[in-house]
């Protein structure tokens, strides 16, 4: 059905689509369709199936005859096509960072090859209720959110205590990280901002 390599419909095979699927959900069929809007039976049929490209006039006769306003017709087509980045549960590219060896995980949940990025968003996993941590310091602004668990947050010389639901924003230049976990396993997510730089 798609006419190029990019899986984008031509104009005739969208329309046939669209009319196609408008009066299978009225429940018409082909022969009440053709009488309703005065167009015959093989034409509609055709315009279906895209082997011919009809007049507005036709067109929007047969809209009216299936209960298709014609500006519905139009409305998916054109539409970008999007391309997100999707990234399942426990799929994230695993980083190796400071900390991770004693009982961090730090899972990338999406990432672009070449280019730069305005964003890095991680799953944090802590389990270790005796590891001492290292603080961060890095470029950016950080969003973290504490997704289940408990934990004494650092920022610079204040302390947060955190739990699910809470969450936190600051500037990364600062020596930041947990300072104690409270309740493991904890889970947090952490999006780091770089599009001030």
């Amino acid at each position: 059905m798609a006419t190029s390599k990019d899986n984008k419909f031509d104009l005739d095979q969208y329309i046939g689509m669209m009319v196609k699927k408008a009066r299978l959900e009225e429940g018409l069929k082909l022969v009440e369709v053709a009488r309703t809007s005065g167009i015959s039976q093989g034409m509609v049929s055709k315009i279906e199936n895209a082997q011919v490209s009809t007049s507005l006039e036709t067109l929007n006769r047969l809209c009216n005859a299936i209960n298709l306003p014609i500006s519905k017709l139009f409305t998916d087509y054109d539409r970008p096509d999007g391309g997100a980045r999707f990234t399942k549960a426990g799929q994230g590219l695993e980083v190796v960072r400071r900390g991770t060896e004693k009982g961090h995980t730090y899972q990338l949940l999406t990432y672009k090859r070449g280019g730069k990025t305005s964003f890095e968003p991680f799953m944090v996993t802590m389990d270790d209720l005796s590891e001492v941590f290292p603080t961060f310091s890095h470029p950016g602004e950080e969003f973290i959110y504490v997704v289940s668990g408990k934990l004494v947050y650092r920022h610079g010389n204040h302390l947060y205590e955190m739990e699910a639901g809470d969450s936190l924003t600051f500037d990364a230049e600062v020596p930041h990280g947990p300072e104690k976990l409270e309740q493991v396993p904890i889970k947090l997510l952490s999006i780091i901002n770089y599009s001030d730089e």
